[in-house]
């Protein structure tokens, strides 16, 4: 993201980017931080929990602090249930604390907190309070809705919900301004909440896009390792890694380095992405039985022939050759809950042409992947349904297609059969993976259609423009008006 240069807003030229959460996983509110130092010339200050590491842009601006606060450790599986409640109750009431001490004490005072939302509690009420000790603007950015997630686990008709809603809501309207992620939300928020809010539409920054063939290759090399180490004992990519020169700097399963030029492999496996937080909201199981469907598909088409599976990946492998339905590696980024238990899952399939591998990237290797992929896959579904997932808009940023679990407001990004396709059922997915990977690599139209649509829909949208055009005047509006 450039540097603009702009003059400065507020009187104080600072503003505090706040994140109950893992900053490295939350890309949407880097992107902010990125916008106020670039593009609004403010020092920003960002406190949120470490983990992950954020963008190297984010931690080399000389206007950006970055301060990491101690995480809430996790709840011991030994500790008896009967004090599951009360530490469920003292979790939020430290985490204010920190979170107040940090606000109010930590770092210099801004001119406005802009807060990501969920967590709502204590988060909101945390920063309600320090804006007023300090003499902030106060400004939500609404993600999704805090007391939908927290629904998953405790059930909507659980007290426990009920209270978060009540704070979520009356803390929301506290709010100096306001940001949403859809329209269906702003909706949702004027009519139900009473919250006014400005619709800032996610959109991916200048570092997602389609990667050359040399920063391909490169990634592929630095991969390399993960991808050879199958959940099972062999499988079709570690199958294919085996014995064909894959340690050679100058091959990797994917492309080939040959005096100065690189090329992709004909007989490449298709590379199908999808990031996951490994979370209720994201039902996994539908991309397992979809690529079993596609390996017992496919598996009946070759016993037609009278070939066996073996022979024709080894005529793939060694001989340079293509069947009509390629080899597919599913890589699955992102920690999360889940993670284990889906991966226990994974082990368990007999899978002939299909694969998994499970991994986490640096956030400069992310946007690398996918654009170096052929699909996108995204499994999530909204605990409110009104919120889009980040992920799809990185996906289409690096003008990789996708395939989305469809709900109400998905079509407000996903454009059916221009940018990507929809689908309701693990079946429809693998119909729509016997369609798309149809003679794969040259001779998969449907695929390079909708990948055409993302690289036309991707280069009109950029995360700079809709932040000039939407957020820096709200911002400059409440910031004018706090100190009126």
């Amino acid at each position: 993201m450039s540097d603009k240069n702009e003059t400065k807003i507020g009187r104080r030229g600072r503003a505090a980017v706040v994140v109950l959460g893992d900053i490295g996983r939350s890309p949407r509110m880097q992107y902010h931080a990125l916008s106020l130092a670039c593009q609004a010339g403010l020092d920003v200050d960002i406190v949120a929990y470490g983990g992950s590491e954020p963008h190297a842009a984010l931690l080399q601006h000389q206007s950006i602090h970055l301060h990491r606060m101690t995480q809430w450790p996790s709840v011991p599986e030994s500790l008896p249930k009967i004090l599951r409640p009360f530490m469920l109750m003292l979790k939020p009431l430290v985490q204010f604390l920190v979170l107040l001490y940090y606000l109010c004490f930590k770092i210099p005072a801004p001119d406005v907190f802009l807060v990501q939302n969920p967590p709502s509690v204590p988060t909101l009420v945390a920063v309600k309070w320090a804006s007023c000790l300090r003499h902030s603007a106060f400004v939500v950015d609404w993600h999704n809705f805090g007391y939908t997630l927290l629904s998953l686990t405790l059930g909507r008709g659980s007290s426990f919900v009920t209270i978060y809603r009540w704070i979520e809501k009356h803390y929301g309207r506290m709010a100096s301004g306001a940001f949403c992620v859809t329209k269906a939300m702003q909706h949702e928020l004027d009519q139900n909440w009473g919250i006014k809010a400005t619709v800032l539409c996610d959109q991916p920054p200048e570092f997602f896009r389609p990667a050359s063939i040399e920063e391909k290759h490169e990634l592929f090399c630095r991969i390399s390792d993960s991808l050879s180490q199958p959940f099972g004992i062999q499988d079709c990519i570690s199958y294919g890694m085996t014995g064909t020169g894959e340690s050679d700097p100058n091959s990797t399963l994917f492309t080939i380095h040959t005096g100065t030029n690189i090329i992709m492999k004909q007989n490449r496996p298709a590379i199908i992405v999808s990031s996951t937080s490994w979370t209720p909201d994201e039902d996994f199981s539908i991309l397992l039985e979809a690529a079993l469907m596609y390996d017992r598909r496919v598996a009946g088409l070759l016993n037609e022939d009278d070939v066996s599976d073996e022979e024709i990946l080894w005529n793939e492998i060694c001989n340079g050759k293509q069947f009509l339905y390629p080899r597919l590696l599913f890589i699955i980024t992102g920690k999360g809950p889940e993670k284990d238990k889906y991966e226990q899952k994974i082990r368990k399939l007999k899978l002939k042409r299909v694969a998994f591998r499970t991994m986490w990237l640096t956030a400069e290797d992310y946007p690398l992947l996918l654009g170096s992929a052929d699909l996108g896959v995204c499994l999530h579904t909204s605990s409110s349904g009104l919120d889009l997932p980040m992920k799809v808009v990185d996906m289409f940023g690096c003008g990789l297609p996708v395939c989305a679990v469809s709900y109400s407001c998905i079509e407000e990004l996903v454009e059916n059969n221009r940018t990507g396709l929809l689908f309701s059922s693990s079946s429809e997915l693998a119909d729509q993976l016997m369609m798309l990977f149809k003679g794969f690599p040259h001779e998969c139209d449907a695929l390079s259609s909708l990948r055409e649509g993302v690289l036309a829909k991707a280069s009109s949208a950029k995360w700079v423009t809709g932040w000039d055009e939407n957020a820096k005047p709200l911002l400059s509006e409440v910031i004018s008006q706090n100190f009126s």
